[in-house]
């Protein structure tokens, strides 16, 4: 009978890892990657639907509010640094400019899924909840509708 294989070690990656690489440009300008996990996940590019849908919501409901954050990294953890396509983030004065915001940074997190809304709905929001990110929304391009999922209220 044969053995079955064990399966081979994978090597998960920090954010400072993930940092140094694209300070030392393995990535190109044109990459469009995350950090999950300790894992490099390639992201769909970014579509003017999705994008000006963003905006709308933007400029609808958050201004002069708080710090409104479209598409950067977010720190969760020393392997996972996703980067939401929105983030509405407490005020502070150097409007995060010595350091990705932490979760306790977070107000809101928005991710809009028009290829990706398998993996937002059943990786991201779940690893945002898992950090206390205190609300996800999730916006569906093919149905035209929000899916609000409320995760880790403090």
């Amino acid at each position: 009978m044969p053995h079955p294989e064990a399966p081979l070690p994978q090597h998960r990656l920090s954010a400072d890892d993930y940092h140094k690489m694209g300070e030392a440009g393995i990535f190109d300008h044109a990459d469009r990657v995350e950090l999950i996990e300790g894992r490099l996940i390639d992201m769909a590019p970014i579509g003017s639907d999705h994008a000006g849908q963003l905006n709308a919501v933007l400029n609808r409901a958050f201004a002069r509010l708080a710090l409104v954050s479209p598409q950067n990294p977010i720190r969760l953890s020393e392997h996972s640094e996703p980067q939401p396509d929105f983030a509405i983030l407490r005020l502070r004065a150097d409007f995060y400019r010595t350091s990705h915001p932490q979760p306790s940074d977070v107000l809101l997190v928005i991710e809009v899924a028009d290829t990706s809304i398998r993996h937002d709905r059943e990786v991201k929001i779940p690893l945002y909840a898992r950090h206390g990110i205190p609300e996800v929304w999730l916006l569906d391009l093919h149905n035209t509708r929000w899916r609000g999922a409320v995760s880790c209220r403090q």
